[in-house]
């Protein structure tokens, strides 16, 4: 029997050249994704002065996603994934560019950046659900459990190195140059996708209209047990157990707002943590099990973390908040590919698109209303509380989901 490593298994890299061609130029993208998302805000704030300008920003940036993720699903399985993927990233790169000539006039437009955020933030929408479909025509079944941590690791250390270069590239250059980067990390994320071998097309059927498939997707979603329980678990946990919300008044009770970036960045490095140490789950076969327990201790950390009066026990709670939602974001995954066929992967890609999307703005709604009438802290425990009863509601209600073995199901 071959040993398995506890570690992230990088050797996916050299055995699917494919998958290590498109992971290098994401990598790169996002990277310079997270400067502009750090860049966009700070530069309405410092025209306009005003935190409602800032707070309807990420209101329009939400807005035209809730409706292309789900006209990205369908187009995703329709038509040439890759196709849609370059094309999506030249907008992009093209919606960069105006950002950098408009930094660079004399009188800035904050109009424009608010259309152009929406734009890119639409285009989002199209990008996610055809590049989920190509991760799954590119991989082995064996190996989604690893994709999972490759994507966590991804992720959690552009999050973390981002914004500190971003800072650092405001501080020394100056906000034009901010968008120069994105734009430049774009076009090595076109070429990696150019180098691509050519995909088959999903075999949906072309003549269906877009609501029809539409449609169709919802309803083999709705006619899968496990899946809608994956689904309920992961969108209650997000309501109840992100207290995104409350961490400007939280680091203002824990010392100060210098505070404010490490409880930003705490779960981010709980995440990588995991990443790193990923080869354990290989071993799960009960996988929707591993997702319900690790969202129940997601929702426990959450209230470790509202109990705590001190900053350095605050961050290590975050930390395995963090750790334990990149858990059952592997599981999630793995799972989420294992049981859908690629001709539906991009609708349903674009459902759990809205689950993510919305789930954490809808937290933060109800993380503010709770803090504003019982209080900071009791909306986070609270929080916490609710999340773990919601899981296990979601158990009793999805009894497959529990009971489901990835060996034999």
């Amino acid at each position: 029997m071959t040993k398995r490593s506890h570690f992230l298994d990088l050797s996916l890299f050299r055995r699917n050249k494919q998958y290590g061609l498109i992971y290098s130029g994401q990598f790169i993208s996002l990277l310079g994704t997270m400067i502009s998302t750090v860049v966009m805000p700070f530069q309405v704030y410092q025209a306009t002065k005003s935190t409602i300008m800032v707070g309807l920003l990420s209101l329009i940036q939400l807005l035209p996603l809730l409706f292309t993720a789900l006209l990205g699903g369908v187009l995703a399985d329709k038509h040439s994934r890759k196709i849609l993927l370059i094309s999506s990233e030249f907008f992009l790169a093209l919606c960069c560019l105006v950002l950098y000539l408009n930094a660079s006039a004399q009188q800035v437009s904050i109009p424009l950046i608010f259309i152009v955020s929406a734009l890119m933030s639409a285009t989002t929408g199209l990008h996610r659900p055809a590049f989920e479909g190509v991760i799954q025509q590119i991989v082995a079944s064996s190996d989604f459990k690893t994709v999972g941590g490759l994507r966590s690791f991804m992720y959690s250390t552009c999050w973390i190195i981002g914004p500190s270069i971003a800072g650092l590239l405001l501080a020394h250059l100056d906000v034009p140059m901010t968008y120069l980067i994105d734009f430049s990390s774009f076009f090595v994320s076109i070429l990696t996708l150019i180098l691509l071998k050519r995909l088959p097309k999903p075999h949906h059927e072309t003549a269906t209209g877009i609501w029809c498939s539409l449609r169709d997707g919802v309803k083999f979603a709705l006619q899968r047990e496990v899946l809608l329980g994956s689904y309920a678990i992961d969108f209650i946990a997000m309501v109840f157990a992100i207290p995104n919300a409350l961490f400007p008044a939280m680091a203002l009770q824990l010392g100060g707002v210098q505070y404010l970036g490490l409880l930003y960045s705490a779960p981010s490095v709980g995440s990588l943590a995991i990443a790193l140490f990923i080869g354990w789950t290989q071993q799960v076969r009960y996988e929707g099990r591993a997702i319900a327990i690790s969202a129940v201790l997601w929702g426990a950390s959450i209230i470790g973390f509202g109990c705590t009066h001190s900053l350095v026990p605050a961050l290590l709670f975050l930390i395995l908040s963090g750790a334990f939602d990149t858990c059952s974001g592997i599981f999630r995954g793995s799972l989420w590919n294992m049981l859908i066929p690629s001709d539906y992967r991009g609708r349903l890609a674009g459902i759990e698109m809205l689950s993510y999307l919305s789930g954490p703005k809808i937290g933060d709604a109800r993380a503010g209303i709770m803090a504003a009438t019982f209080g900071i802290e009791q909306a986070i425990i609270s929080g916490g509380i609710l999340c773990i009863f919601g899981v296990i509601c979601c158990c009793h209600k999805f009894k497959k989901l529990w009971t489901y073995d990835s060996d034999h199901d």
